[in-house]
């Protein structure tokens, strides 16, 4: 069963999907009024599920007429795309960072759900078992050295 975070997520971005410009503007307390919840769980799913890793670049408007933006960034190019991802992962990326980018990859088709979940395996904190100091930067090389490779993937 989903929670009412993947619902709110689901449907902020099926709007996306249906606007034929790849942005929505919103009302936090009227998306909040529609699902019966606190505007702060909102604010969590856009925080949350609406980062640069997965595509997305949110813009906020305090105040009475105040609105939060949300633009799916399109690319022109598979090249330029992974381009800008390893650049945004250098010189070092969270876990979470690494798993949004893959999911990334995985929501533009450019990686299969197996390829997907070997790439989540290789840059866990788990198999990445340095001093934390480390570790971030070392999974970044990994995470780049393997988009570097899907450049070349055909």
């Amino acid at each position: 069963m989903r929670n009412i975070s993947d619902i709110i997520e689901a449907h902020l971005k099926e709007i996306i999907e249906s606007n034929n410009q790849n942005a929505i503007e919103i009302k936090r307390s009227e998306v909040a009024d529609h699902f019966q919840c606190v505007p702060s769980q909102i604010n969590y799913v856009i925080n949350t599920r609406f980062t640069v890793e997965k595509g997305y670049i949110v813009e906020s408007k305090r105040g009475g007429g105040g609105y939060i933006r949300i633009i799916r960034i399109q690319h022109q190019d598979k090249m330029q795309l992974l381009n800008e991802l390893i650049k945004l992962i250098e010189p070092r990326v969270s876990q979470q960072g690494a798993i949004d980018i893959i999911e990334r990859l995985l929501e533009e088709e450019l990686i299969t759900e197996r390829e997907a979940k070997l790439m989540v395996s290789a840059i866990t904190r788990d198999v990445l078992a340095v001093q934390l100091s480390l570790r971030d930067e070392l999974r970044s090389r990994i995470l780049a050295s393997m988009l570097a490779t899907l450049k070349y993937k055909e």
